[in-house]
Formats: C-alpha cells, structure tokens, sequence
C-alpha cells in the first residue's frame, strides 16, 4: 500500500451492467415487498416473486440467496430511507420540529402507498415465521427522532421541561400504533385522518409556548 487512492474507472461496458444490475435489484425487491405487504412471508415464494417480475428463480436468487435474506432487505429499506429524508427536508430549510412533522408526514403517505413500507411493517409482525433475525424495530426511528429534538430543544422550539428522548420514544410509539390500528380496521384508508388528529396532539403538546398562550 502506497497511500494512493485508486482512480481507475470501470469500462463503460462493465459499468452499464453494474447499474442494470441495480435496477433489476430494486425491481425485486418491489416485486417482493408487494407480494409480502399482500400474502404475508409464509404465503410468497421465491417463485412468486420471479413471477411477478418475470425473471427465473436463479435470477432472483442471484440478488438474494433465500426468502430469508429478500425479507432483511425489505424490512432494511423500510427504515433505511428515513435519516435522507430528514436531511433533504431541513435542506429545504425547516426547523428541527417541523422537519419531525414533515418526516412523519412523509412516512404516512408511503404507509398507504409504498409496497416496501407496508411489507416492512407486515415482515416485523410475522417475525417469529422468519428464519432469520430481522433489523430490530423502532430504534433507527427513535435515535433520528432524539436527534432532532434534541436540536430542537437548543432552538427553544420545544417546550421547556420535554425531554428530547421521551419525546422521541412517544412520538414513535404513537406513530406506528396509529399505523397499525389503521391497517388493522380500514387497511390504512383512514390513515391521513388518524395521523392528523394524532399530529396536532402531539406537536400542539411539545411546542414551546402553547402551554402559555392557551392557559
């Protein structure tokens, strides 16, 4: 080793297939995550989903070796996403409580239309079917959520007296039970309505000053 970065490039070739490599992996895994969010794990088949994207089996087994390993990829996608739409969001150049707002604004309308989104959350209640350990709920969602309120507190945008972290932890509780609830009754038609009434509680509860302007 010399300390030199490698600045080689690929063949134009080579570099053509990568990326189509990529979005043949992105066009299974959607293909799963809507099998899964509709049959459920126990009910899909590596063959179903080859199927549903018109592939053969070993091609889909060539971006991923087991329904085991389709499942971590999709439950991985359902929270990966969020920390890059929290940075694009204060780009826009929103606070940190109203990035929180927006962000969870932005997650119940991909709960009712995004197939990666419903399946992730279907895959974390089949759990105990799944041979495999799947990313641990909630955390990802929590430790973003303290961060910015944590910002926020520093702002002098939350109230005074919340703490950052139980802030973080109900606002995520509250969240996902609104979600689940409204899968569960309507499959998420009342979505937006439930997560409205549950918005204006929360934020009209941890925004500096409403406690004094409407005492």
């Amino acid at each position: 080793m010399n300390g030199k970065q490698s600045t080689r490039t690929l063949p134009a070739g080579q570099e053509l297939k990568q990326e189509r490599a990529i979005q043949t992996r992105a066009q299974v895994l959607t293909a799963a995550a809507e099998l899964l969010s509709a049959k459920g794990y126990r009910n899909t088949s590596m063959q179903d989903v080859a199927d549903r994207v018109g592939m053969t089996k070993g091609a889909v087994y060539f971006h991923f070796r087991s329904k085991e390993a389709l499942a971590v990829a999709v439950v991985q996608h359902h929270y990966g996403q969020w920390p890059n739409v929290a940075e694009n969001i204060r780009a826009s150049g929103l606070g940190p409580l109203d990035t929180v707002e927006e962000l969870l604004n932005r997650a119940a309308t991909a709960f009712q239309k995004d197939p990666v989104m419903q399946a992730g959350a279907r895959l974390q209640l089949e759990r105990p079917l799944i041979d495999t350990e799947l990313p641990q709920p909630y955390v990802d969602w929590t430790t973003l959520l303290t961060q910015l309120f944590a910002e926020a507190e520093s702002a002098g945008e939350l109230r005074p007296g919340v703490s950052p972290e139980a802030a973080a932890r109900t606002v995520v509780g509250a969240f996902f039970g609104m979600q689940h609830i409204s899968d569960t009754l309507t499959h998420r038609a009342d979505l937006h309505g439930r997560w409205g009434e549950t918005r204006d509680i929360l934020f009209h509860s941890l925004r500096a000053g409403r406690s004094a302007e409407h005492a």
